[in-house]
């Protein structure tokens, strides 16, 4: 019993011992627990009197830069102020100067104003005096001449008009002069060489194309059985056919020349084959479409080849074969193209310019002819358009636009065109017109001379390219020569319709004559 209860006893003793134990436990690591608390709460002080450190001395940075900045903006602005100051006080003496300035002037233009009224008092007592003496003088005068007023100032008028004319024909006549001095000489020997180095030959112009038959009995058989013949060509070919009491001769009509050639060709063809009905018709003018279109395209590619031309497009090529059956004022355009192309290529070397690209220019520069009854427009506009489509350069296209001044020249190339294409289509001979408008022509011409005074005689010479005007030489002077030319050719040129240009030359000669016994 007693081992129980002392066996009891020491298991609450050791029970009692181990709480004990535990609690001072406990309190170890509650003290150890706010000891690290207060440490912690330490350094969260010590940081925070760091940051507030810190944070103390930028605010005083800040606030000394700022004062420094604000310390150097206020001298700035004083600085400023200083010189707005100067300059205020500058101008203001400046408008004291203006004012005294103004105060004197004002002053002279008072005694001006005061010298100015009494001379205007004099001036109107003396053109009053003058006015009485210019009164008696003209009565004097107009009793002395025998001549009224108005008579006297019309020859007076007519008498300053004769000098102004005259000393204006002087001067035309000396700028002309110096002009000529510098580009006449050049200007010929390049025409003049060009001229004699090519001439092409030309050909009279046809709207009409006529073929001669072997014998009456095939006018019947071309029109055929009710006219179906005839309508099977017009239709086939686009062309009129005139079968009249022409004899063994038939007549193809048309304004496109390609029609009439594919047109000629077959109805050639058909008479030699005998067989002529719609189907054979079809048959042959199909034919002979194929063999003009090959003909057109040689005969670009022909073109193409003398003049040493290379990359064309061959649409273009083929077009200007096309201008082998196109004629102007009876000249045919693909030899006229030709021709250009030589010309402007002469006149490019002689200049030291590109001859090649010269030469291909004058080739293209009529291309729109070949398609102007398709197109709406002039030929240059439509030919610019076309050689711009197919690959031209800006030059080339720029030279063919401005050959007849759709567009104004603006470089030596378009110059030479122009030049070219004149001499190609003026030359005597070129082109051909209707024999009584030619006379006429010319005969208008030398009327409109004849119109004009001092004008003794008038001729029209070089095929109506030129015309000379013989005059008084008591009635016109030399200095008047020019002064008359331009009138001449600015009334032929409102008058007259011409291809190319006229020169006028007026002529005034002396001539003493004696005789020998």
């Amino acid at each position: 019993m007693i081992y129980l209860v002392v066996g009891m006893a020491t298991l609450v003793i050791g029970f009692i011992a181990g709480m004990i134990i535990e609690t001072i436990r406990n309190q170890r690591r509650r003290e150890g627990a706010l000891k690290k608390a207060e440490d912690i709460i330490s350094e969260a002080k010590r940081e925070a009197d760091n940051i507030i450190k810190n944070a103390r001395l930028d605010i005083k940075e800040l606030e000394i830069k700022s004062r420094t900045e604000f310390e150097r903006e206020t001298r700035e602005k004083k600085e400023e102020l200083v010189q707005i100051e100067k300059r205020l006080r500058q101008k203001e003496e400046n408008l004291e100067k203006k004012v005294d300035f103004l105060d004197n002037r004002e002053e002279e233009l008072k005694r001006r104003e005061k010298n100015i009224t009494k001379r205007e008092q004099m001036v109107a007592e003396n053109e009053k005096r003058y006015s009485e003496l210019l009164d008696q003088a003209r009565s004097q005068l107009e009793r002395i001449a025998g001549l009224s007023r108005e008579e006297a100032k019309k020859e007076l008028i007519q008498s300053l008009i004769d000098e102004a004319k005259l000393e204006a024909g002087k001067m035309i006549k000396q700028i002309e002069q110096e002009a000529r001095d510098e580009a006449e000489k050049k200007a010929k020997e390049i025409i003049a060489l060009a001229i004699q180095r090519y001439a092409g030959d030309y050909v009279a112009e046809r709207t009409v194309t006529v073929i001669d038959l072997p014998n009456e009995d095939l006018k019947g058989r071309l029109i055929g059985r009710e006219g179906r013949n005839i309508r099977a060509i017009e239709q086939a070919t686009g062309v009129d056919l005139i079968i009249d009491d022409t004899p063994e001769a038939v007549v193809i009509s048309s304004f496109d020349p390609i029609r009439r050639e594919i047109a000629r060709i077959a109805i050639e063809k058909l008479i030699a084959d005998g067989r002529i009905h719609p189907a054979r018709i079809e048959e042959i003018v199909a034919k002979t479409k194929m063999e003009v279109d090959n003909a057109m395209r040689q005969a670009g590619e022909q073109a193409v080849f003398d003049l040493g031309i290379h990359g064309m497009h061959p649409e273009l090529v083929k077009l200007i074969g096309r201008l082998r059956y196109r004629y102007s004022y009876g000249q045919n355009q693909w030899k006229h193209s030709i021709e250009v192309g030589f010309l402007a290529g002469i006149m490019a070397a002689e200049l030291g310019l590109n001859v090649k690209q010269a030469r291909r220019a004058g080739l293209l520069h009529d291309i729109g002819k070949a398609v102007d009854h398709e197109m709406e427009g002039s030929h240059a506009i439509i030919g610019a358009e076309l050689a711009k489509k197919y690959g031209e350069s800006p030059k080339i296209v720029h030279a063919i636009k401005s050959h007849h001044e759709e567009e104004k020249p603006d470089s030596i190339l378009d110059v030479i065109v122009q030049a070219a294409d004149a001499l190609s289509g003026a030359r005597p001979g070129a082109r051909h017109e209707v024999l009584e408008t030619y006379i006429k022509r010319l005969e208008d011409m030398e009327k409109i001379c004849a119109e004009f005074e001092g004008v003794e005689k008038a001729f029209a010479i070089q095929a109506g390219r030129e015309i000379r005007v013989i005059v008084h030489n008591q009635k016109i002077t030399d200095e008047q020569l020019p002064i008359l030319a331009k009138d001449i050719s600015k009334k032929i040129q409102e008058t007259l319709a011409y291809p190319g240009q006229i020169k006028v030359v007026v002529i005034r000669e002396s001539r003493a004559i004696e005789y020998a016994k």
